[in-house]
């Protein structure tokens, strides 16, 4: 079976690690912000290319595009984000 775009845009997507990329100095302030988010579970600081690690739940990929776009992306001092979605085996 074969899904349409628009089933597929309204498909379950559970969990997601957003990887996020802070502006110098501003890891503790983008972290603060993170944990204000409802659809953020955990949050933790990371030595190496990333800054951060945010874990979420959204009901929708349409739930998810809105977190990262209307809110995560907005906070001050994010620079960038990779999105890595969990899938079950």
């Amino acid at each position: 079976m074969r899904l349409s775009w628009g089933l597929r845009s309204a498909a379950i997507v559970d969990t997601a690690f957003i990887l996020l990329k802070t502006e110098p100095g501003r890891e503790r302030d983008v972290y603060s912000s993170l944990t204000d988010i409802s659809e953020v579970v955990e949050t933790h600081a990371l030595y190496g290319e990333y800054d951060l690690l945010a874990l979420v739940e959204c009901d929708s990929s349409r739930e998810l595009t809105s977190l990262l776009m209307q809110k995560m992306r907005q906070i001050d001092g994010v620079k960038e984000t990779e999105t890595l979605i969990a899938v079950d085996y």
